[in-house]
């Protein structure tokens, strides 16, 4: 498997440098996703996958659509939770492997906040 690198100021960096110099871990998980956005061209273009793993600061995508490094995405999480998906209008692509990516959330509504908080405190505190 090859991997592509993250362009840093000091070096390149392979995903998983990029990984292990998260802020906060990530919760690994597997649930639906669909991902937008929009080329220079103006051309909109879709995709889907699977999230892999999610903090409230990032994701991991395996999708089925290219996507490139430093790209806007606008993306629609199905949280195993049952209700209608999280939206989250802006996030950017912070690494790329194939079909395999890294994103950064950029800025979310308070409410989708606030429900990805839940749902992530939720999903990581075993209940009793």
């Amino acid at each position: 498997m090859t991997h592509k690198s993250v362009v840093s100021e000091r070096r390149l960096q392979s995903p998983v440098e990029t990984a292990n110099r998260r802020e906060r871990s990530r919760a690994p998980l597997e649930f639906s996703l669909m991902y937008s956005a929009q080329h220079r061209s103006g051309e909109i273009f879709m995709g889907n996958g699977l999230v892999t793993d999610l903090s409230h600061l990032g994701l991991g995508v395996r999708g089925n659509t290219a996507v490139m490094p430093g790209m806007e995405l606008a993306l629609f999480l199905y949280l195993p939770d049952g209700k209608d998906p999280l939206f989250v209008m802006e996030t950017k692509v912070a690494w790329t492997s194939g079909r395999q990516f890294g994103v950064e959330i950029m800025d979310m509504g308070l409410r989708e906040g606030n429900r990805l908080r839940h749902f992530l405190c939720s999903t990581l505190t075993p209940s009793e």
